[in-house]
């Protein structure tokens, strides 16, 4: 550290959420000083913001949490298969004081700016409240889906009620009842939060553009036997989460959709609907390879629906028309059945779009509603987002987004580096598995793998590390080939960041599996972190 940068630390982390709490304990036992930057005013990321009603967690709860400490994993206990917002934040700040992490995390404190500067090797960061610190690497732990999406809806300024996204919902109790309430987007966050809001307001209209392909999660509280055997049996999950595919628990049939006749299929299916989970994702291999796979899957549950919702007007508009799964998979709880209640009506803001918001509600091009209040299950300017929303700039001053070309040429290498931006790493950054697999997993293999490069470069006198042009180009072009074998592509959803106004189209997810993406960036780092250019340390005489 240079004399003049009394506070330079080793490594600067952004967000305490799963991959802010790992990286920081990884690096500080390590022996690096390091320091978390918060926004929240405590621990939790993600599900520190989420606490919209009906928010939970789609992945079942004994794959959904660190594996890194056997000692952690016998303390917790989750109480359901898919635990609910608050039980998951109780996760995260047990975590957080088990290993003493709160005091190198400082809250209420988000960082707007991070430059490099090539002079010193370091990065300044800068925060919202003008204090700035240097730091040898700078590492963003922010997500995916952080970013909240609210649309620019015209008149919102003179809306009278209550409105709230759900990705930043208040931490008191909202009170819905006697109350008219609005809900637009029927995305993940909205097929969660409808049948909770219909329960208690007097009157729930939903305003869909898209209809959602659901499967019902069928949660239900944790068998005491059953827990046990899980903790009894860690090495075996924590190897399982490590080796699969979607780093969870879940192994897909190795039979396509065709290979069954129409009625064995059908009780495949079946069997999978009454399961509940992700066991219907996992029913036949080529679900998302093959039109015609995906076909049967797709129909199976158009033919649930109108089973379902006893309105056919109704249940028509519910009916999705896009390759089953393309968008995210969503788990629910009596999401349709929702529509057949009294005090539910389903707009279709496709076919009549939303003009504006007035003073006493919304207007579309038919019909104008009356709402105490409006909820937007908006989403999120995904995977680019978050990091836009820092002003990151690495060598010559040149900006991520710039770079990037506004998210119209995101190159990066592994999903962990970017060229020109030394020492700079982003965990389940753009081009890695991210959201395509189970995120604790994924964040996981991430931190790991940043925390033994950033050893090694200590060790081996190594000052800056940074990913070559060509490297990027060719890891870019391995993600996009990939992603082009499959029907994701075919889809507009926020994986391709369809769902934000002017936000060019791409595919940033990396899909040739957990287990292929780990074994490459093992490789990588076995070779001298190949595809990387590493700058010795300069010895001063």
């Amino acid at each position: 550290m240079t004399s003049n940068q009394k506070d330079s630390l080793d490594a600067v982390v952004v967000g305490a959420g799963f991959a802010g709490l790992y990286m920081l304990y990884r690096l500080r036992e390590a022996g690096f000083t390091t320091r978390v930057y918060e926004a929240g005013e405590s621990v939790g990321g993600v599900w520190y913001w989420n606490r919209y009603p009906g928010a939970r967690c789609d992945i079942e709860s004994i794959y959904y949490n660190y594996t890194f400490s056997k000692e952690l994993y016998q303390e917790w206990t989750w109480t359901s298969k898919y635990p609910e917002q608050p039980e998951i934040l109780r996760y995260l700040n047990f975590v957080a004081d088990k290993f003493h992490l709160r005091q190198d995390i400082q809250f209420n404190t988000r960082i707007t700016a991070a430059h490099y500067e090539s002079e010193s090797n370091r990065w300044k960061i800068y925060m919202n409240d003008d204090e700035t610190v240097y730091a040898k690497y700078f590492i963003t732990g922010i997500g995916c889906l952080s970013a909240t999406n609210i649309p620019h809806f015209k008149g919102l300024d003179s809306f009278e009620g209550e409105w709230y996204h759900t990705g930043r919902w208040p931490h008191e109790k909202v009170d819905f009842k006697g109350k008219k309430v609005g809900i637009i987007g029927t995305g993940s966050s909205g097929v969660q939060a409808i049948p909770v809001i219909a329960k208690e307001a007097e009157h729930l209209t939903v305003f869909q553009r898209t209809p959602q392909y659901t499967v019902p999660a069928r949660n239900h509280l944790y068998d005491p036997e059953y827990i046990k055997r899980s903790k009894e049996n860690f090495e075996m999950i924590r190897k399982q989460m490590r080796e699969s595919t979607s780093g969870n628990g879940f192994i897909s049939r190795d039979r396509s959709a065709l290979d069954d006749s129409q009625e064995q299929r059908y009780q495949v299916y079946e069997n999978a609907w009454n399961e509940g989970g992700y066991a219907f994702t996992s029913t036949y291999k080529d679900l998302f390879v093959n039109e015609e796979a995906n076909k049967t899957a797709a129909e199976f549950i158009r033919t649930k629906i109108k089973e379902i919702v006893c309105d056919p007007k109704v249940a028509e508009k519910l009916l999705p028309n896009y390759y089953y799964g393309t968008k995210r998979p969503i788990l629910d709880t009596n999401y349709y059945e929702t529509f057949n209640r009294k005090n539910v009506t389903l707009i279709d803001v496709k076919n009549a779009p939303i003009e504006k918001l007035t003073p006493k509600g919304l207007r579309t091009a038919d019909a104008e509603y009356e709402l105490d209040i409006l909820v937007f299950a908006t989403g999120y300017d995904g995977m680019t987002g978050p990091l836009f929303n820092i002003d990151i700039r690495g060598k010559n001053g040149v900006k991520l987004k710039e770079k990037w070309e506004d998210g119209s040429k995101v190159r990066t290498y592994l999903g962990l580096s970017t060229a020109g931006f030394p020492n700079f790493f982003t965990i389940t950054g753009p081009e890695s598995p991210s959201v395509l697999v189970n995120m604790p997993a994924a964040i996981e293999q991430h931190v790991e793998w940043i925390a033994d490069c950033i050893s090694y470069l200590q060790e081996n006198n190594v000052e800056t590390i940074e990913a070559t042009i060509e490297a990027e180009q060719k890891w870019s072009n391995h993600c996009r080939e990939v992603a082009e074998m499959t029907l994701y592509v075919k889809t507009d959803s926020w994986y391709t960041g369809a769902n934000i106004v002017g936000k060019p189209r791409s595919f940033l997810i990396y899909l040739g599996g957990f287990d292929v993406y780990r074994k490459i960036c093992d490789e990588v780092a076995s070779n001298g972190y190949n595809g990387f250019h590493l700058s010795s340390l300069k010895i001063q005489h």
